[in-house]
């Protein structure tokens, strides 16, 4: 045998042995290929006057968008807004710092469940760092703590974990309420951290109405925003510590992540497969996902609380409606959610058909939803409620523009050999989540001067406990780290103590819905404050940890 003669045997051999079982898989029907829906759900609505900057809320419906918790890589928000600073003229350039966050799950959530949380989003300069929350930041590195100082609690009552503020479980289309005024908690200062650049004194206080608990919880301490200019001398005067914000926000549902698969049958046709994703479902079987979008002027509560401070009677807390107004929606709505594997470029990702599914509606002119094609999607009666989920399976079509689209199709249209009806959407087995920690240093803020009663725990829905303490307010960590003198500090524990005598978490701050219902904080999360600790005192998570 030439030598020639034993290469072509040899590569055969390679063949045979190496290549040809891989021949019915590589592009054959079958081949399931991990992919992902992503993208925005859009809700116009009219413009505003300007001059209602000094804040906003908002209902927004709360509910478990997919079956099963996928994993990690799930990141969406529900419906909710973004708060960018309001200017005089031009926006500084190349700067992007907001209040987003809102109702949904992320990818660093330690303690998913299908029920989302809640989180503040406060996002410093081009996200240098963010804030979520009373100990929760863009870091859980407490040695470069980025943003775990910028909120500090101000609520006696309500309890807030790092994990991020949970609902109680099964919460299934109920409206929770939140939105952030601008209160004048803490004065202007000419100088930050000894630098001569300003901190403004808009305390951009987050207000809840929930069936369990009312009124302020929390709130981003100025020196979130002023201490990055700091390094960017050019901004300051310039983030939210210092600017009004702007009334005229846009109005969405994010999802960056959930679940698809696709594959392609005997004849080279590309099918897809989502995780079941839901929307809640009303009486008439319709969905409404935002209801009562408010903006407020500072006539509607920092002018009653200026001079409440000053020595004026006590501010109540309720919302003047003199200095509200409402956006009106117009029943319009679109959607940029998209079907794709990673091996598509972003530009040629294929839209979902989502007007084939959903109308957008307006039963009145605050109010926000969906009418659904019912040929299509079907009705679904959870454990927790009613829901209306969206077809599992699509078809990727091109028109006679060559523009490719998913559209909708049964499961029994969808040929055997793709394989999609194998697949199982469930929640993936995962570590044990690691605990959150605070600093146990005797000399950190956390321990210096340290609490005054605790520790206490708490056993939330999500199968975490979190320990707490009771802090005198000015003594909680985050206010020892917001570049304020000892006078400063009292001069705010002064004022908190005013809010905690009159302002009860039951009372009446934002307006009530007109319909629905609300949406009900974990009770576990609900708490009184120990015997003579009732005014001035809050409390502080400083461990959340899985359940034994």
């Amino acid at each position: 045998m030439s030598n020639r003669q034993c290469l072509m045997l040899f590569i055969l051999c390679l063949v045979l042995v190496f290549i040809w079982p891989l021949a019915p898989v590589i592009g054959a029907p079958g081949q399931i290929e991990e992919g992902e829906m992503a993208g925005y759900l859009l809700v116009p609505h009219e413009k505003v006057e300007e001059a209602y900057n000094a804040g906003f809320s908002i209902y927004a419906a709360a509910w478990p968008l997919l079956r099963a918790y996928p994993g990690h890589r799930f990141q969406t928000g529900l419906f909710g807004t973004w708060m960018f600073a309001q200017y005089d003229g031009p926006a500084p350039e190349k700067m992007y710092s907001d209040i987003e966050g809102g109702l949904g799950w992320w990818r660093d959530t330690r303690f998913a469940t299908e029920t989302p949380k809640f989180i503040m989003g406060g996002v410093a300069p081009n996200f240098v760092e963010w804030a979520n929350g009373p100990g929760a930041g863009s870091t859980r590195d407490w040695n470069e703590p980025k943003g775990l100082y910028g909120v500090a609690q101000l609520s006696p009552w309500l309890l807030w974990p790092p994990d991020g503020l949970n609902l109680k479980q099964g919460t299934c289309g109920q409206l929770f309420g939140y939105g952030y005024l601008a209160l004048p908690l803490t004065d202007p200062k000419s100088t930050t951290a000894g630098k001569n650049v300003p901190t403004g004194n808009h305390c951009w206080t987050l207000f809840l109405n929930t069936r369990n608990f009312k009124g302020p919880a929390a709130f981003f301490t100025p020196y979130f925003w002023s201490h990055t200019t700091l390094d960017d001398p050019r901004l300051a005067g310039m983030l939210l510590d210092s600017r009004p914000a702007g009334p005229n926000r846009a109005m969405q549902m994010e999802t960056q992540y959930v679940p698809s698969v696709q594959a392609k049958d005997a004849k080279g046709e590309t099918y897809a497969r989502i995780a079941p994703t839901s929307f809640p479902r009303g009486p008439q079987g319709d969905s409404v996902v935002l209801h009562h979008a408010a903006v407020y002027s500072k006539k509607a509560l920092w002018d009653s609380v200026q001079a409440w401070f000053e020595g004026g009677a006590p501010a109540s807390g309720a919302i003047d409606p003199l200095g509200t107004t409402m956006y009106s929606f117009p029943g319009k709505g679109g959607a940029t959610w998209r079907i794709y594997t990673p091996s598509v470029p972003k530009e040629e990702r294929a839209a979902l058909a989502w007007s084939s599914l959903a109308t957008p509606l307006a039963p009145d002119p605050s109010t926000f939803g969906y009418r659904w094609n019912y040929e299509l999607a079907s009705r679904r009666d959870s454990a927790d409620g009613p829901l209306v989920t969206l077809p599992e399976y699509y078809r990727l079509v091109t028109d006679g523009d060559n523009k490719s689209q998913w559209i909708p199709v049964s499961a029994k249209d969808v040929p055997a050999e793709t394989g999609l009806a194998t697949v199982r959407f469930q929640r993936p087995v995962e570590e044990r989540p690691e605990p959150y920690v605070t600093p146990d240093d005797p000399a950190s803020s956390w321990k210096t001067p340290g609490p005054v009663a605790g520790p206490f725990h708490a056993h939330l829905g999500d199968h975490s406990v979190v320990t707490y303490y009771w802090y005198r307010f000015a003594g909680q960590p985050a206010l020892l780290n917001a570049d304020l003198t000892n006078q400063e500090r009292e001069s705010l524990q002064a004022r908190a103590e005013m809010i905690h005598r009159n302002w009860t978490k039951d009372g009446d701050y934002l307006a009530p819905p007109a319909i629905g219902e609300l949406a009900e904080i974990d009770p576990a999360l609900i708490v009184t404050p120990p015997a003579g600790l009732e005014v001035g005192y809050v409390p502080i998570a400083t461990r959340q940890a899985a359940q034994e």
